[in-house]
């Protein structure tokens, strides 16, 4: 399991992605699809379309990682793409790992809770 720290920025996206791209083909997506800076920091989240297959791309400052996780059984419980804006959903660092956990978000709610900003 990894841990993210809670002021990570972390972006979904929606549509589902050819899990054959590695770093130039998911840092074009964040630019074209996204419309994010892939060296902003933040986490890029993708999945395939059966939804057992999630990769992440992120910018350390240094250069980039590509993470992957490929389910052995089930499935993701993937947005779905009426949800989030310009084809992407933000989440925070928390609700990526209870995703990659096998946590389904849909339909969770966030209590109102402090945040300094």
């Amino acid at each position: 399991m990894l841990s993210f720290s809670g002021s990570l920025r972390v972006f979904v996206a929606v549509e589902a992605c050819d899990m054959r791209k590695g770093f130039e083909g998911l840092s074009a997506l964040v630019g074209s699809v996204l419309k994010e800076e892939v060296k902003s920091g933040a986490l890029f989240a993708f999945s395939n379309r059966r939804r057992t297959r999630l990769k992440i791309l992120y910018w350390d400052g240094s250069g980039l990682w590509v993470l992957s996780k490929r389910l052995e059984k089930g499935t993701f419980a993937w947005t779905k793409s009426g949800e989030g804006v310009g084809g992407k959903l933000p989440l925070r660092a928390e609700a990526l790992s209870m995703l990659m956990d096998g946590i389904d978000l849909r339909g969770a709610r966030m209590r109102p809770w402090y945040e300094r900003e």
